[in-house]
């Protein structure tokens, strides 16, 4: 396939142009920075500004897919204001494009640990990352009303950082509304395997209009 992948130099990024370069995928990355994309012939790097839709929208034309793996930064003051206007210049521009598949990696805040209960509005949840958190959930309300695109919202597992890196399983377990636990109750998985989980489903389209969360 031919993969549009946005944000291909971030932590999530990377893992996810790496898979998809393994299973034999054409990619477009597009980044701000085009020098920190990985060297490959199936690699074209484009340097695109995501805020502006028109622009977007033509380095997305000719792909069969777009996943965007955009952050606005977490030490970003403004990554509440940012993060919601990327996200949806983002999927306008999808849209503008001509594109139907789009995978958009979100966050774990808005997964339900209780009936009633998203895991951002508990006591335990990190205050510094409330802000980004609270934008990805109130994201997913504005891409659930989307009847145009075959869209899919990833959350990921609660436990997905620096700590995890480097461990790729090739398994996972999936859920939608609720976090994915192991036996120990943790919900954790590495980004090789996040990765894993992105391809299968844009290879292999499962949950087409929903959003689902992926954890061992």
């Amino acid at each position: 396939m031919k993969v549009a992948l946005i944000g291909a130099s971030g932590f999530v990024g990377k893992a996810v142009l790496h898979e998809l370069l393994q299973k034999g995928h054409e990619v477009t990355a597009i980044v701000r920075n085009p020098e920190n994309v990985e060297k490959h012939a199936h690699v074209t790097p484009v340097k695109a500004d995501i805020y502006k839709e028109d622009e977007l929208a033509k380095t997305l034309i000719g792909n069969d897919a777009v996943i965007s793996a955009y952050n606005a930064g977490w030490t970003n003051p403004n990554i509440y204001k940012d993060f919601l206007a990327g996200a949806q210049s983002i999927e306008n521009a999808v849209k503008k494009s001509g594109i139907k598949r789009f995978l958009f990696v979100g966050g774990a805040g808005s997964l339900f640990v209780a009936e009633g209960v998203q895991l951002l509005d508990t006591p335990q949840f990190p205050e510094e990352y409330k802000a980004g958190a609270s934008a990805a959930r109130d994201y997913l309300k504005i891409l659930q009303k989307d009847e145009s695109l075959d869209w899919t919202y990833l959350s990921p597992a609660i436990e997905m950082h620096q700590g995890t890196s480097g461990v790729r399983k090739g398994t996972y377990r999936t859920g939608l509304e609720n976090p994915v636990f192991d036996v120990n109750g943790r919900s954790t998985i590495s980004v090789e395997d996040m990765a894993i989980a992105i391809v299968d489903e844009i290879e292999h389209p499962k949950h087409i209009r929903q959003r689902f969360t992926v954890a061992y």
